[in-house]
């Protein structure tokens, strides 16, 4: 079998939120051609694979790729997300993203798109159902959108042993089981599991039936703080309530436990410190229906799932054949070493900042359509590693506030990112004259160098005990 021999500008590898947010916007500010090679069937990365009751974290209006809307941009009236503006879920999600695949991306002919395929490596892809093969010819660049892909239960195996007879299933099986469950037994401390619990009990579980494992505790971002248009002022003064914090907290505690007084950040167990921050964002309704569930356990990692108990890292607790285990245990986001991500021949997918996924990929497809050279590519977008722990999200907003000054030297990067619908706070010009965003604007003024120093200062500290700690071990 011979290689078809294709050629373009960009090879794309994945059709997922990255690469699609990606190319739409060096598709609309360049003249460019694209191929996009992806394994998966359809258009759309995790969400072809998602469990059926997700949401978006966030608001529909940040998703998705610039040129195309997702949403009606109204707010939801019932559910825990009452009040606030939508969340799509995974039909939507897909069927937006083939939408902005076919209509979008395919009819100007500068597009070829090739699902169901492998890519090997050196610009060759081979389809997983056809004898076909191709070799492609990139004039400019391989754009890797898979480097950082992580792990999700419904695609994984789970990271513990299982015995024969014991029913345990991926998070979006529960919702096809034909037979109720007498216990349902939760694996995993993130939003998937967080996802499942609150689905059980919006279905009318009771919260006695559930049994949360949970190796770790996570902060959640409150969902009030996440609002585009006429919620917009109020995240805001969430911004302004992160500088003024940053600005006189002691230490990384510290900076929680003010932000979580503001109800900024959330944790689902008040007595419980948590060690765990992936960005995640959860509304207060859903928090009050996680804290009906009593039954939580937290000794470690679950090991192995016997016909008649749990063995964990630090214990082992009771189980049954009667009782349905749900894995939402998987390592989620890789965090690979980091590597810059513009280079010769290429561009490596990483995260430039904290938050909203589409509008930071987007960014830079804008830049590599923009500017010229790697080197100053790489100087406006320095990469960062996915955040897990408490002391990511102050490294993380750091790094932030100094990669953004940079960026702002750039005049069209600057208008871009006014006017995309994927910035979360593009759209603040329109309420400059509403009272809580001129207050919030002159407390950011107030607090924006102190808490830059003060960030660098707790992240030198962290960054000297984490040394010591190796050093001594």
């Amino acid at each position: 079998m011979s290689d078809e021999v294709l050629e373009t500008d960009y090879l794309v590898i994945g059709a997922g939120a990255a690469g699609m947010a990606f190319a739409d916007a060096l598709l609309t500010h360049s003249d460019a051609t694209f191929v996009i090679v992806d394994r998966r069937h359809a258009p759309g990365g995790h969400w072809i694979d998602a469990y059926p009751y997700v949401r978006l974290h966030q608001p529909s209006a940040f998703y998705g790729v610039s040129s195309v809307p997702l949403g009606e941009d109204v707010r939801d009236l019932a559910g825990t997300n009452t009040g606030y503006y939508e969340l799509a879920g995974p039909d939507e999600l897909r069927a937006y993203f083939a939408k902005v695949m076919h209509q979008r991306f395919l009819p100007g002919g500068r597009v070829r798109y090739f699902p169901c395929s492998e890519y090997l490596g050196e610009g060759r892809f081979v389809s997983r159902l056809a004898q076909a093969s191709w070799k492609v010819r990139v004039r400019r660049k391989i754009v890797d959108t898979t480097y950082l892909e992580g792990t999700i239960p419904a695609t994984s195996t789970p990271p513990f042993e299982v015995d024969d007879g014991v029913r345990c299933v991926p998070a979006g099986e529960i919702a096809r089981m034909t037979e109720r469950p007498e216990r349902i037994v939760v694996i995993g401390a993130g939003k998937t599991a967080l996802d499942t619990c609150v689905w059980l009990l919006e279905q009318a579980v009771p919260a006695s039936a559930i049994q949360w494992i949970k190796p770790r505790e996570a902060w959640w971002m409150n969902r009030r703080f996440q609002q585009p248009l006429t919620l917009l002022p109020e995240s805001y003064r969430g911004v302004a309530l992160q500088f003024e914090a940053m600005s006189q907290a002691t230490s990384i505690e510290d900076l929680f436990a003010r932000l979580e007084a503001e109800k900024f950040f959330l944790r689902v167990d008040p007595g419980v410190v948590p060690t765990m921050f992936r960005g995640a964002v959860i509304s207060e309704a859903e928090l009050e229906l996680l804290r009906r569930i009593e039954d939580v356990v937290r000794l470690g990692h679950v090991r192995k799932i016997g016909r008649d108990e749990i063995v964990l890292d630090e214990g082992h607790v009771p189980t049954s054949k009667a009782a349905v285990h749900i894995h939402c245990a998987s390592r989620g986001l890789a965090r690979r070493p980091l590597r810059p991500i513009f280079e010769a021949g290429r561009v490596t997918i990483q995260p430039i900042f904290l938050g909203f996924a589409c509008y930071q990929f987007a960014m830079l497809g804008m830049i590599e359509a923009l500017v010229e050279s790697d080197d100053e590519k790489n100087r406006l977008c320095p990469p960062i590693a996915y955040w897990d722990a408490n002391s990511d999200y102050v490294s993380g907003f750091l790094a932030t506030l100094v990669n953004e000054r940079a960026r702002m030297s750039c005049a069209a990067l600057t208008a871009w990112a006014k006017e995309t619908r994927l910035n979360p706070f593009g759209g603040i010009a329109h309420y400059r004259d509403v009272p809580d965003v001129i207050d919030a604007r002159e407390r950011i003024k107030r607090c924006g160098a102190a808490a830059a120093d003060n960030l660098a200062r707790l992240v030198k500290k962290t960054t000297a005990s984490a040394e010591g700690i190796e050093g001594s071990t």
